[in-house]
């Protein structure tokens, strides 16, 4: 029997996991979590063989508590579960030490295989997501953003304007305007609000809680 820790900040999403996990003798469900800071104490706790993990959460979000589980060592395996296949989503998850990435439409015989493979310790990949991974493994490497465009993304991020920006950066308008044209070129975006996610999502910029 492989022991469960669920992990989603809805609880409607917990009780239909809860409910079709526990109703199959595979599994055994030791308890639930409703953000990353309430994972990782449950999992210390519990000693979960799997963690189903959301990843966006409030308080702690899921990548952050997959690193924490880390460095706690913490030996359950991590699938992750959640909405957002976006290739910042799939790679910082993979990154901090997820054992599988999975999509909440996936089918329930195909998580519960998941679930199975994950507990043996193997790499567990919607099709969806694993062609976005051989994809971004296929594009030539993107290039970082400048420091300086990091700044004004920074201030974008922020809630100023251009004009605003160029102030608190004694440039120009115009200025800022090129370090965003380039900034969108590297991301792959093609608006502010879409630079400013990728840069979170990318980790180049930490998100304002404000």
């Amino acid at each position: 029997m492989i022991s469960l820790l669920i992990v989603d900040d809805h609880p409607v999403v917990r009780d239909g996991l809860r409910g079709m996990f526990g109703a199959d003798p595979r599994f055994e469900v030791l308890g639930e979590a409703a953000d990353g800071a309430e994972a990782v104490a449950a999992a210390r706790r519990l000693g979960p063989d799997v963690i189903l993990m959301d990843l966006r959460m409030p308080r702690t979000d899921g990548v952050t508590a997959i690193k924490q589980l880390a460095e706690h060592n913490v030996p359950a395996r991590i699938l992750v579960l959640t909405t957002y296949d976006t290739d910042g989503d799939v790679l910082l998850a993979i990154e901090a030490g997820a054992t599988g990435y999975l999509l909440k439409d996936a089918p329930r015989e195909e998580l519960f295989r998941a679930v199975e493979a994950a507990a043996r310790g193997e790499s567990v990949l919607s099709p969806t997501v694993a062609s976005r991974l051989m994809g971004q493994m296929r594009r030539p490497a993107a290039q970082p953003l400048s420091q300086r465009e990091l700044d004004v993304l920074d201030l974008i991020a922020r809630g100023s304007t251009n004009r605003e920006t160029a102030k608190q950066l004694f440039i120009s308008e115009a200025t800022v305007k090129t370090h965003l044209m380039h900034a969108y070129a590297k991301l792959g975006v093609n608006d502010r609000a879409a630079a400013v996610a990728a840069a979170i999502s990318r980790g180049y910029l930490a998100p304002n809680d404000s």
